[in-house]
């Protein structure tokens, strides 16, 4: 089982300032972040090329799937490369790591990253990570790290562009997915003012909601079914675990891309603090995801990132996942130990 070396202190060792003047003397660039990459990886990735683009450079986004279809259109005409598809060669001088800091979500690509390691910079928001960046920006007190690339932009110079494919709305969609549409409790003031300002710049947030959040397939209904009719309840009907199967998805003719969000849906259970999703990615692999609800006047918030971190993974507060090199019921037993 992978853990995160406990002793190592993951926070930023550069300022804005320096990391914008790497940027400026680098010709050609490449923009990565985590695999299975969320809204605030993808968007952070499209306004950091856009950016850089608009700048005069070279630079070319490389993502790691799966890429779910919705978040993939968002691209427009940004160019975007799949490491499983092809290698990046070794012509980039400078490389920029986004939303995350951890070598167990970049594997598809960590050899080449550790071949090239002093030309590495990174953006993070979460608290936990490694040595992947050679300078890096964490900064945890942000809902999600294009809120930082914001602060990026400004220090760059870049207009920010509310348009179809512009810098403004990468940004904005990292934002709204990593606050749910700012429902979570990291949707704060800072947080509003950002969003405010990128809607100002000509974001169209329906659009992108309709895109991002409306467009699932009837199998994602299918496997929805499937996980909540696996749910078992579990310390007081506080914590819920469901899973999903090879089978269930031979079945429903679903895949990974139609699970985005479902491991929420049991905390619209009023007594459900902690909703975990496990899901049966091949024989002998288990994909964890963690979720628990925040804090509020008559209840304590449970730290799921902390949850994950004995499983190797790792993420938020309330938002967290791992991978298990065991089968399905492998996995369960181990968090039933865990959770006990």
């Amino acid at each position: 089982m992978k853990t995160l070396p406990m002793t190592y202190h993951y926070e930023s060792n550069a300022t804005m300032s320096e990391l914008a003047s790497l940027i400026r003397k680098a010709q050609r660039i490449l923009v990565t972040s985590h695999a299975k990459p969320d809204g605030d990886a993808i968007g952070s990735v499209l306004a950091l090329v856009r950016a850089l683009k608009s700048m005069g450079k070279k630079a070319d986004g490389w993502l790691m799937g799966p890429i779910e279809p919705s978040l993939r259109s968002l691209a427009e005409d940004t160019p975007l490369y799949v490491v499983e598809e092809r290698q990046p060669d070794d012509s980039y001088d400078l490389v920029i790591v986004t939303d995350t800091g951890a070598w167990v979500q970049l594997e598809p690509l960590a050899p080449w990253l550790k071949k090239h390691h002093e030309r590495v910079i990174g953006f993070d928001h979460h608290a936990a990570g490694e040595e992947v960046a050679m300078k890096r920006i964490v900064d945890t007190s942000k809902a999600s790290v294009t809120q930082i690339l914001v602060d990026l932009m400004d220090e760059l110079e870049i207009k920010l562009v509310g348009d179809r494919g512009g810098v403004a709305e990468a940004l904005f969609v990292g934002l709204a997915t990593d606050t749910g549409w700012f429902k979570f409790q990291n949707a704060d003031a800072e947080a509003f003012r950002v969003a405010s300002r990128l809607l100002g710049a000509g974001v169209d947030k329906s659009r992108l909601y309709q895109v991002i959040e409306e467009t699932a397939a009837p199998s994602r209904l299918a496997l929805e079914a499937r996980s909540l009719s696996s749910v078992e309840y579990f310390k007081d009907g506080t914590i819920v675990i469901m899973l999903l199967r090879e089978e269930d998805f031979q079945a429903t003719g679903g895949s990974l891309n139609d699970l985005t969000g479902l491991v929420n849906t049991p905390m619209q259970v009023g007594a459900v603090q902690v909703s975990i999703l496990l899901t049966q990615v091949n024989p002998g692999t288990t994909k964890i995801s963690f979720r628990s609800k925040p804090a509020c006047a008559d209840r304590s918030a449970t730290d799921v990132n902390e949850l994950a971190k004995h499983f190797g993974g790792g993420g938020h507060c309330h938002a967290a996942g791992a991978r298990l090199d065991m089968n399905i019921d492998e996995a369960k037993a181990a968090i039933l130990s865990v959770l006990e």
